[in-house]
């Protein structure tokens, strides 16, 4: 199989657990790197929009693009579904772009058997007081759907040593430094650079 010359780098963390904020920051300074946009049937939250949070469609949709073979994987998580987009994905890494992916760790699971040499990293909050805490100062749900996720987090937490990489989100700016290590050493990779330089080292054989 051909080396892709682009890296995957696959981003989970439990709800509150600060992905979204350090992913968007991870953009911002590293702006080589592209969002893969996720699909979910459930409804868009404050703030969000069709196309650049996720696709939002309807669990019918859902259903035809996944009989189509359109995902990559796709998972069940608080009764909603989620699913990424396989075919956009493999040609944009295929072709040097470097992607990142916000998962949860179902799928990252199912993402790590089709795509092996892709990049795991899991974001934990400092303790699960403060995860409460978040989630409470987000303001989007309510007592009973808090408690719910709090337990969801804690399953999901108990895989992060599956993962390659495991961030402490405590202090948000080193948090973003260390995920940023992590993608520039990744780029450094030598396979990735055999495929991307091999005129340069064909000069040397």
């Amino acid at each position: 199989m051909p080396v892709p010359t682009g890296n995957l780098f696959v981003v989970a963390a439990p709800s509150g657990g600060g992905k979204t904020s350090l992913t968007r920051a991870l953009l911002e300074r590293e702006p080589g790197i592209r969002l893969s946009v996720s699909y979910t049937t459930r409804g868009p939250r404050p703030g969000e929009t069709d196309g650049i949070d996720y696709h939002f469609v309807t669990p019918e949709a859902f259903g035809a693009l996944k009989d189509a073979g359109e995902f990559l994987e796709h998972a069940h998580v608080h009764g909603n579904w989620y699913a990424t987009s396989g075919t956009w994905l493999r040609s944009q890494v295929d072709a040097g772009q470097d992607v990142l992916l916000e998962i949860d760790w179902q799928g990252a699971a199912q993402v790590r058997k089709l795509i092996p040499e892709s990049v795991h990293i899991f974001i934990l909050p400092p303790s699960l007081a403060l995860l409460r805490e978040r989630l409470q100062r987000r303001g989007q749900d309510d007592a009973q759907t808090i408690e719910r996720r709090l337990s969801a987090a804690r399953e999901e937490m108990r895989h992060c040593g599956e993962f390659d990489y495991v961030i402490i989100n405590q202090e948000f700016a080193s948090a973003v430094d260390d995920l940023s290590a992590i993608v520039r050493a990744a780029r450094l990779r030598s396979r990735q650079q055999h495929a991307r330089h091999g005129a340069l080292l064909e000069q040397l054989t």
